[in-house]
C-alpha cells in the first residue's frame, strides 16, 4: 500500500507544478504576442514613412580639389583595366589552346581504345566459336559413346527378359 500511496503523491504534486506553470505560460504568451503587434506595427510605420534623405542634396558639398586628381586616377584605373584585361585574354587563349589540345588527345585516345575493344571483342568471339566447335565434337562422340552404352544394355536386357521367359 505504501508504493500506491507514493504513487498518488507523485500524480499531486506533477498536478500542482502544472497549475503553477500555466500562469507563467501564460504570461510569457501575451509577452510575446504584445512583442509581435508591436513588430508589425513598426513595420507598417517604415513602409508608409516617406524617406526624406532622397530629396537631400549631397552634390553641393563636394570638393573641387579632388576634381583636377580624379583624372589622372581615371588614366591610371584605365591602364591598369587594359593591363588585365590583356592579361586575362592572354591567359584565356592559352586556355583553350590547352583545352583543344586535351581534346585531341582524348580523341586519339578514345580511337585507340575503340580499335583495342574492337580486336579483343573479335579474338573472344573466334575462341568462343572454337569452344564451341569443340564442345559440339565432344557432345557428339559422348552421344555416340551413350548410344552404344545403351545398345549393349538393351541386348542384355532382351537377353536376361529371355533367359526369364526360358526358364519358366
Amino acid at each position: 500500500m505504501d508504493k500506491v500511496q507514493e504513487l498518488i503523491d507523485l500524480l499531486k504534486s506533477r498536478k500542482e507544478e502544472e497549475e503553477k506553470a500555466n500562469p507563467i505560460l501564460m504570461i510569457v504568451a501575451i509577452v510575446g504576442a504584445i512583442a509581435a503587434v508591436a513588430g508589425i506595427a513598426y513595420a507598417v510605420y517604415r513602409y508608409f514613412t516617406p524617406d526624406y534623405l532622397e530629396d537631400f542634396d549631397d552634390e553641393d558639398f563636394e570638393d573641387d580639389f579632388d576634381d583636377y586628381f580624379e583624372d589622372e586616377e581615371d588614366e591610371e584605373e584605365e591602364k591598369k583595366t587594359a593591363e588585365v584585361k590583356e592579361a586575362v585574354e592572354s591567359k584565356s587563349e592559352q586556355i583553350r589552346e590547352a583545352v583543344e589540345e586535351a581534346k585531341e588527345d582524348m580523341t586519339e585516345k578514345a580511337e585507340e581504345v575503340k580499335e583495342a575493344v574492337e580486336e579483343k571483342t573479335e579474338e573472344v568471339k573466334e575462341a568462343v566459336e572454337e569452344l564451341a566447335a569443340e564442345a559440339k565434337k565432344t557432345a557428339e562422340g559422348k552421344s555416340e559413346q551413350i548410344r552404344e552404352v545403351v545398345e549393349e544394355v538393351k541386348e542384355k536386357v532382351e537377353e536376361k527378359v529371355e533367359d526369364a521367359v526360358d526358364k519358366d
